[in-house]
């Protein structure tokens, strides 16, 4: 099924179109939560508890509107959640495996820190996905311009952070 056919047969519910959308979007939001809440086992549960979710409102869905951003949407507020629930250090190390693509080193780990939630989420958005900023405004909410001036914002607060960490870097070589 393609994006259009999928959005018209998803609010009608068979089990063939949810089987489809989990097979079209499953990976890439699994990526998405990922990298928002930087640890793969919390993302797999909150992109379970997303697809759930849009699967049990399946029927406030209207057709035409974009499945993939409320999709992106309610994967984002599954996220919020598990962060609001578990009141955990965010940052935890990767899952242990052999090559892992999304792997994230421990500096920028470190600079990502400084960067709230939706901000992680708007910065992956762009840079891994992407995506422009009126898909990202489906998925937050705001308009295009001002996800733009959000991103600018989260990207000098991110560069900030790396400058930091180069300095504290220096400071531990020199003696």
């Amino acid at each position: 099924m393609d994006e259009a056919e999928l959005s018209r047969a998803f609010p009608i519910g068979d089990g063939a179109c949810l089987e489809a959308v989990i097979a079209r979007y499953g990976q890439a939001l699994l990526r998405y939560c990922h990298h928002i809440l930087c640890d793969y086992h919390e993302a797999q549960d909150a992109v379970q508890d997303a697809l759930l979710r849009a699967w049990s409102r399946r029927n406030r869905f209207r057709a035409g509107t974009n499945l993939e951003a409320w999709l992106y949407k309610l994967a984002y507020h599954a996220c919020i959640d598990l962060l609001r629930q578990r009141r955990r250090q965010l940052f935890a190390p990767p899952p242990p495996s052999g090559h892992n693509p999304d792997y994230i080193g421990p500096e920028l780990r470190a600079a990502l820190s400084v960067l709230t939630p939706e901000e992680r989420g708007l910065v992956f958005g762009r840079v891994m996905e992407g995506r422009s900023y009126e898909e990202l405004s489906q998925i937050y909410g705001p308009s295009a311009a001002a996800l733009r001036k959000r991103y600018e914002r989260a990207r000098k607060k991110l560069a900030l952070a790396l400058s930091e960490s180069e300095l504290d870097e220096q400071k531990e070589v020199v003696p």
